[in-house]
């Protein structure tokens, strides 16, 4: 009875002074990844992996911490290269959270591979942060513990088709042509609703399978709808693979504009020349005016690096002469989002900082941060880049302009003379 009482003393005064057992700070926190290092999505992955190094190391360094329970915590990163594969990315979250015990599931690149992997999560009733999954459905199928960083698939190509209405009232003929997985088809979708919204004719609209090899018959029914300009991809290899048989076939239009591969530097390293012009759209690109004083001026909370920051925390995390793009940043957006949730709920508690999240909102070097109740992305903007003479410019939405665009591209003939891009 005397040890009862002693118990219940020690609880009661624990419980007064606002500290649980259960909520006292924890010497650590783990963030948890199945990352992309190998296979198909390897590129985007090693962005991803050096993004969120980068953010852990400011927090930890500059930031001093994750305040929780009274005292600043340092971050942990433990990952495990999944391979690009749907049977990895599940057994990996699976030992995660039973064998390393982290606190938190950063989801894969892809829609897919993000998709694959929510379950699990579930299942262990483990917040699950999606930085690389675009599509709408991840967020349809009743998921309590995922968040997205990411925006929605079916917002991406949205800004491409403002554009062009607006500099190219001529223009009336777009084809679509994506990859056949989850996310494409998303963006598809909604690039198909979006252009017939602004009064545009689909001239063409099809999907290709994934792990393609030759997109010459697909290109070639392409071809022959004679658009104005064309808008799909998937991811990097099949978007090199697209802009490289459109220059064999001489397929020429007034704008190309690739998700996923198009903002990557390596698209640009692999076809050099036969990249010019050629558009994309882009969560981040370095030069975007996101900083302490724009989030004071829309009143919004910020929390950093700077663009500036991060830029020099990517390059000491990665290997030499590796700049990063959207893929690292949303990623390491998502190291600042968990950080400010843990605060809000001062908890490491999944249930506590999923619910502190879905009432966050705020600005980093990435931009804005707010999603809806299904754990959706909904505060945070897009851009449109284009390759100008070997560099990735800004040239939409016009606030956010380092550039103006180049419309019409240069044709293949003329980029294989070396011709740049040039805005006229």
């Amino acid at each position: 009875m005397k040890r009862s009482v002693v118990g219940i003393f020690v609880v009661v005064a624990f419980t007064l002074a606002g500290i649980s057992f259960a909520g006292a700070a924890p010497d650590k926190i783990v963030i948890g990844h199945p990352a992309c290092l190998s296979g198909k999505f390897a590129k985007a992955g090693e962005q991803a992996v050096g993004g969120i190094k980068a953010c852990v190391e400011w927090v930890n360094t500059t930031y001093g911490g994750v305040e929780i329970g009274g005292k600043k915590v340092p971050l942990d990163y433990k990952y495990y290269d999944c391979e690009s594969k749907k049977e990895s990315v599940t057994s990996l979250i699976g030992r995660l959270i039973s064998v390393d015990k982290v606190n938190v599931v950063f989801a894969p690149y892809s829609s897919g591979l993000t998709l694959r992997g929510a379950p699990v999560a579930e299942s262990h009733q483990m917040l699950y942060m999606d930085h690389g999954g675009a599509s709408n459905e991840i967020f349809q199928q009743g998921f309590r513990y995922i968040v997205q960083t990411i925006g929605p698939a079916t917002r991406y190509h949205e800004g491409t088709l403002d554009m062009i209405h607006k500099i190219a009232p001529n223009a009336k003929k777009v084809a679509l042509a994506y990859e056949d997985d989850e996310f494409s088809k998303m963006v598809m979708v909604g690039a198909k609703d979006h252009a017939k919204k602004l009064g545009f004719e689909v001239v063409f609209e099809r999907t290709y399978p994934k792990g393609v090899t030759d997109l010459t018959p697909l290109l070639s029914a392409l071809k022959a709808s004679k658009p104005d300009f064309i808008l799909g991809g998937g991811h990097f290899e099949d978007g090199q693979l697209f802009n490289r048989q459109m220059a064999d076939l001489d397929i020429d239009v007034n704008a190309l504009s690739l998700i996923a591969a198009a903002t990557l530097p390596a698209f640009y390293k692999a076809l050099t020349t036969m990249a010019e012009g050629v558009m994309g759209p882009s969560h981040w690109e370095y030069g975007v005016k996101y900083s302490a004083e724009e989030a004071k001026a829309v009143k919004l909370p910020w929390i950093g690096p700077s663009q500036d920051e991060f830029m020099e925390l990517f390059k000491k995390a990665t290997k030499e002469g590796m700049l990063p793009d959207y893929h690292a940043a949303e990623a390491g957006a998502q190291v600042l989002a968990y950080v400010l949730g843990v605060q809000k709920a001062n908890s490491i508690d999944s249930t506590k900082v999923r619910k502190a999240l879905g009432d966050l909102q705020f600005m980093s070097f990435y931009g804005g941060w707010k999603v809806d109740d299904t754990g959706m992305q909904v505060g945070h903007s897009m851009v449109d880049v284009q390759w100008q003479d070997g560099k990735r410019v800004i040239v939409w939405p016009e606030e956010a302009q380092t550039g103006k665009v180049c419309y019409p591209m240069p044709t293949f003939e003329e980029k294989a003379k070396g011709v740049k891009a040039v805005p006229k």
